[in-house]
């Protein structure tokens, strides 16, 4: 048998190295979140585990631990036949569950008897979320941000991934969180992550910056959606110099069409995600854009939430929560495609360049 523990810091800085990374939670835990690159072989899963905890604490818990015994020795042996069969002696899993307790320790157990190297997380998930918590505020800390502002639709995201294309180092949050942070910023068939894996998936990509060069960031609000933006990066990124993208006007309504077609495409989803605006915008304004939306005025529709919604107070908001905006460089991109933000990112990381 050949089985042994890794704390959380010494398991994250070889994750690559391990031939896979093992989650023996349920789907359900794994689904909330999860270590980086993690698979999913549950020792128990979403139904067995509220069967043996019920049995647990309603029978004994000699009573539970034999019945899940069972239900694990039946789990692993298929995750075996399934998996393993093909995989060489020097394939070398690391494997966790909530606390580095029964349930990776089973596995882990027959996968060492097989002849396998396997690593087993020491604290397990837990350990780990405590690590992803405190690493986070040093990492945003450490790191030099360029906050890119501009009112919505100049084209704060399309720059960003110019910048990275360019080879400048980019965090785009709204990627991360899978939401455009507007009102109206959900996107179909694209579920937010939990907050935890948000978390996760933001620590992970922190971590890969390197603190000698600046990394470009939009500017958000705390909240992108439904999930929170850790407040030692919101205070990172607020006390960070800025750069004002401009864009404009039609171009904005026209990037808007284009990377919120599914408006366009489905004229009633548009109408009701309108609905949320009633309370800030007014009934009969709402209604008055509901309308034109059936009627196939989009764009009109589009100028005016700028106009009347997005816009005013934009600047004043902006400087009000990025100190540093008020002495920010002004960038305008000629138009919305592709060629126009490569030139843009390229003038500037020229401009920045020492």
């Amino acid at each position: 048998m050949s089985v042994f523990t890794v704390t959380p810091a010494e398991a994250v800085e070889r994750l690559a190295a391990f031939s896979a990374v093992i989650d023996a939670r349920s789907e359900a835990e794994h689904a909330l979140d999860h270590l980086p690159g993690a698979v999913n072989w549950p020792s128990l899963n979403n139904a067995e585990r509220i069967e043996v905890g019920t049995m647990y604490k309603q029978v004994s818990p000699f009573e539970a631990r034999k019945r899940g015994a069972a239900l694990v020795a039946r789990n692993i042996a298929a995750h075996i036949e399934r998996e393993i069969q093909d995989k060489p002696k020097n394939w070398q899993p690391l494997v966790y569950c909530w606390r580095g307790g029964q349930r990776s320790h089973s596995l882990a157990l027959v996968l060492g008897q097989i002849g396998f190297r396997v690593a087993l997380l020491e604290g397990g998930y837990k350990a780990f979320r405590g690590l992803v918590i405190a690493q986070t505020p040093e990492l945003a800390a450490r790191l030099s941000w360029r906050v890119v502002c501009g009112p919505t639709g100049s084209g704060k995201t399309r720059l960003l991934a110019a910048l990275a294309e360019a080879g400048a180092q980019a965090l785009d949050l709204e990627a991360l969180a899978c939401h455009r942070s507007s009102v109206l910023g959900r996107m179909p068939g694209q579920p937010q992550p939990s907050q935890k894996h948000f978390e996760t998936r933001l620590w992970q990509a922190l971590r890969q910056f390197d603190p000698s060069r600046p990394v470009y960031v939009e500017a958000e609000s705390r909240k992108v959606g439904n999930l929170a933006v850790p407040g030692a990066l919101m205070e990172a990124m607020r006390a960070a110099p800025c750069l004002s993208m401009e864009l404009p006007d039609d171009n904005r309504v026209a990037l808007l069409l284009e990377d919120y077609a599914h408006f366009t495409d489905d004229p009633t989803l548009f109408q009701r995600r309108l609905e949320v605006l009633r309370p800030r915008c007014g009934h009969e304004v709402v209604s008055r854009w509901q309308a034109l939306v059936q009627a196939g005025a989009f764009a009109q529709v589009v100028r005016e939430l700028l106009t009347e919604h997005y816009d005013p107070g934009y600047a004043a908001s902006t400087r009000s929560h990025f100190v540093q905006f008020a002495g920010a460089r002004s960038w305008l991109a000629t138009d919305h495609s592709p060629g126009a933000m490569r030139s843009l990112a390229q003038q500037i990381l020229a401009g920045e360049s020492p």
